[in-house]
């Protein structure tokens, strides 16, 4: 993916797959009033170190508002074996969410739409305007996507380097344009999508090769050697149809905010520092207490002195202007 003939670059954040990993890779975390931080201060830091690395135009975090009814109604069953999110996770959402205010990230939740689809529509929107997009996150579904304007940024992947077509062809041997049908024949056990039986990762990739496509591998089925291979793909023609419709995502959701709104916003320093004082991240404290020192005063305002003319000769009192005037003008 080239970036450098392009006017702008998104940067799209899973936001529930990177506060997870936050919760899992710091275990043991809290404020000095004993709740749990371990989630946000991970998360503010591989956010910090993401823009560092990828000096994004644009950028958005994208949270699961639940699961597509369509996928639900397609196999009931859909992600039903995950477990509930921890509780000292869960209660560190909202603060989640107030750091990307105060740190002028945009962040988009819609209720009964899943993260990954609102992720796919503002890949599109912003390759149909000739920007560059990147793709933060570790789901595999993400592969199907990937194209000259559109790369992943895998946190597995310790080089910190933007998977191209290239690298999705060196971790699952097909093309990203085949990656839907992949996955359709290899299942997928963290979603609950079942796949083909006996077709793993390898013989899916050699199927695709070989036909190029679900749709050419049943229609030529006969073709296949191994009986059992043929009477497995033969038996799931609808099952490999329905994983297609499952795992394909969507691109074209209507709504959310305008890609120019992406942009970051000014950063609150003066409400980072009260976050970060309430949480006890002291590196991060001293770090927004010095930018805010550094800032210039503002001048004071200077005042002006008018003169006071000469006093009048005395004179008889008069009786008061019945509309006084109330105080200095200036």
């Amino acid at each position: 993916m080239s970036s450098e003939s392009r006017s702008g670059r998104l940067l799209l954040v899973d936001g529930h797959a990177y506060a997870y990993r936050a919760f899992y890779a710091i275990r043991s975390m809290s404020s000095p009033t004993g709740r749990p931080t371990n989630a946000l201060y991970g998360f503010i830091k591989m956010l910090q170190k993401m823009e560092g690395l990828l000096k994004p135009t644009h950028r958005l975090v994208v949270w699961d508002g639940g699961l597509a009814a369509e996928r639900m109604a397609e196999l009931p069953g859909y992600k039903s074996t995950r477990p509930p999110t921890p509780e000292a996770l869960d209660e560190q959402f909202p603060q989640l969410q107030e750091w990307l205010g105060a740190a002028g990230w945009a962040s988009l939740q819609v209720e009964g739409t899943e993260a990954d689809d609102w992720i796919a529509t503002y890949a599109r929107r912003a390759r149909d305007r000739h920007d560059s997009v990147v793709i933060a996150s570790a789901d595999k579904d993400f592969m199907q996507l990937v194209d000259d304007c559109i790369g992943l940024f895998n946190p597995n992947d310790k080089s910190d380097k933007v998977w191209t077509a290239a690298d999705v062809v060196a971790k699952t041997g097909v093309q990203p344009a085949q990656v839907v049908d992949w996955l359709s024949l290899v299942g997928d056990s963290v979603d609950d999508i079942p796949g083909v039986a006996g077709v793993g990762p390898k013989t899916a990739t050699d199927l695709l090769k070989r036909f190029g496509t679900i749709d050419a591998l049943i229609q030529r089925a006969g073709e296949l050697k191994s009986e059992t291979q043929r009477n497995a793909v033969q038996s799931s023609a609808e099952l490999l149809k329905r994983n297609q419709r499952m795992i394909r995502l969507k691109e074209d959701l209507a709504g959310g905010p305008e890609l120019e709104s992406l942009k970051p916003a000014a950063l609150n320093l003066p409400a980072l520092r009260e976050m970060y004082a309430r949480w006890g991240f002291r590196s991060m404290l001293a770090e927004v207490t010095a930018e805010l020192e550094a800032i210039p005063a503002a001048p004071a305002p200077v005042s002006k002195t008018v003169p006071v003319p000469a006093a009048a000769p005395a004179t008889p009192p008069s009786a008061p202007s019945t509309s006084p005037v109330q105080g200095n003008l200036f």
